[in-house]
């Protein structure tokens, strides 16, 4: 026999050999006797319904922790799925916070992000994560690196994302406005995390590196593992090097040497003593990792490339296709946006300093009211290290995984109210002032230790983008009406993008109302 049915004989003894151990030499499987609207069979417990709607799983998995007393449903079934999962406040705040100790990302999370992340600081635990994020919070603190990434928004804005858009306006071009988004994105974080310019949106904007197609593979099918009914196909795929793992391999491979190349030139430069001036976050770790292997920093840089490309572009994309069914509240942040200029009335033209963009409070709401329904990464998981009861009554046991849901908390009518499905800027301010909510009620940027320390730069990317786009153009969405399939990845990225029309705004669509002062 030649050696491909070799192999595909073995892929298939070894999947017959599973399920048998699977079926019949596990413990009998269980759920939450008080659990609403999930069924549970003999021996697989919630397998069948798990595959019936995993394409759907966000939305099914909201539906069934709305009907929990608690909205937290406990999983128990045969194999390494035994866990809780809640949109519960008061539980996100025990794990992430009062016992975050007893609550770290663990060896199943760790198990199918580590091939492409490595031991960077979002799956790393213990001493290794607390020294990365020291130095990491320390640096993302810096005015400097602020200023840095101010900069570099303001040159992709005015030099790329503008004249993109003028050029589409020009020919009522169609536009993947997603797509665009995350292609600015890419650029933004890799000028941020090593000074490197890949181009996304340069040219006529199809510019696009080997670099950026494998990082795209990696993070799809990475996040295509947590989807597998049972986790040891994708194990078996990797061993033997077929299929979706064959292609991973390969992209990560592609990935980890582009970033790889990029600290070995840095670092010769070094030594032949050309002191680096660059800003970026490769400079700043390499000055506090100098004893570090090239894999430390690669992972880190990875990392942060991966947070910070996905997550932006995902909450703008939500954020567009919202506003395109209320021109109320476009109108609310057009007002906004002239009332700025006002204000500064010696400012530039093309973009917005920092303190404009504070300023802008009505934005940041509508921005942040689009990811509280739409939250860039939706779904996260820990691990319990030892038994604990959870402040809602849920016990847990050591070894099992815990997830929040925040795409079913932004659902939730006892934290929202009854109009928490309503796309409603308003309910985030207070006088006109942004008025933020609890972390662990709205952890779209995680909470407690872990909490993103992009967030504000995040804002600030977002804002900028928003608001110099809606100063010139009209944004079109086509088929706003139907809410976009959600695409399998590390973040909730829309299924065949967000296709759209821009206009050329005229100066009376920036006309605002206001009363003038009587004399």
């Amino acid at each position: 026999m030649e050696l491909p049915g070799l192999l595909q004989s073995l892929f298939f003894f070894l999947i017959f050999l599973y399920l048998l151990l699977f079926f019949h030499g596990r413990r009998y499987s269980s759920v939450q006797a008080n659990s609403i609207g999930l069924t549970s069979y003999p021996v697989v417990g919630f397998l069948p319904d798990f595959i019936k709607n995993r394409h759907r799983f966000l939305d099914w998995m909201t539906e069934i922790l709305i009907l929990q007393p608690t909205n937290s449903l406990t999983l128990q079934r045969a194999g390494d799925s035994d866990g809780i999962i809640t949109a519960n406040p008061m539980n996100i705040e025990h794990m992430l916070k009062t016992n975050f100790e007893n609550y770290p990302k663990g060896k199943r999370f760790a198990s199918m992000l580590q091939d492409f992340l490595g031991h960077g600081i979002f799956i790393s635990d213990g001493e290794q994560w607390k020294a990365q994020r020291k130095t990491a919070s320390f640096e993302f603190n810096t005015k400097s690196l602020r200023n840095f990434v101010m900069d570099a928004v303001r040159f992709e804005v005015a030099e790329r994302l503008v004249p993109l858009l003028e050029r589409a306006a020009g020919n009522q071009k169609i536009l993947d406005l997603q797509d665009i988004l995350e292609r600015f994105a890419f650029d933004n974080v890799c000028k941020l995390a090593f000074n490197e310019d890949p181009g996304c949106l340069a040219g006529d904007g199809t510019s696009r590196s080997g670099f950026v197609h494998a990082f795209d593979d990696a993070a799809n099918i990475s996040a295509a593992r947590f989807m597998y009914a049972f986790p040891i196909f994708w194990k078996i795929k990797k061993f033997l090097n077929v299929g979706s793992e064959r292609r991973l391999r390969e992209s990560i491979n592609t990935v980890h040497g582009f970033a790889t190349e990029i600290i070995r030139t840095r670092r010769a430069k070094m030594k032949k003593g050309i002191k680096a001036a660059d800003e970026d976050l490769l400079s700043r770790f390499m000055a506090s990792y100098s004893d570090s292997g090239e894999e430390v920093l690669r992972d880190m840089i990875v990392s942060f490339i991966l947070a910070g490309r996905d997550t932006t572009s995902s909450g703008l994309s939500w954020f567009f296709w919202m506003l395109a069914s209320r021109p109320d509240v476009e109108k609310n942040i057009l007002n906004e946006i002239k009332s700025v200029r006002t204000l500064h009335p010696n400012s530039s033209g093309e973009t917005f300093s920092i303190d404009q963009l504070r300023e802008m409070h009505y934005l940041h709401a509508a921005i942040s009211e689009a990811m509280r329904l739409y939250p860039p990464v939706p779904f996260d998981s820990k691990e319990c290290l030892k038994d604990d009861m959870l402040p809602d009554g849920t016990f847990i046991r050591k070894g099992w995984f815990i997830s929040y849901c925040s795409y079913s908390m932004g659902r939730m009518q006892r934290l929202w109210g009854p109009d928490c499905l309503n796309y409603k800027p308003e309910r985030w301010l207070e006088k006109g002032v942004f008025r933020a909510e609890s972390q662990f009620k709205y952890p779209v940027f995680h909470a407690g230790p872990r909490i993103c320390l992009g967030k504000e730069m995040a804002y600030i990317q977002m804002k900028s983008i928003v608001a110099c786009v809606l100063e010139r153009f009209e944004v079109e969405v086509l088929e706003k009406e139907k809410r976009p399939e959600f695409l399998l990845s590390l973040t909730l990225r829309m299924k065949g993008g967000l296709p759209a029309r821009v206009r050329r705004r005229s100066l009376g669509d920036m006309e605002i109302e206001r009363s003038l002062p009587s004399e």
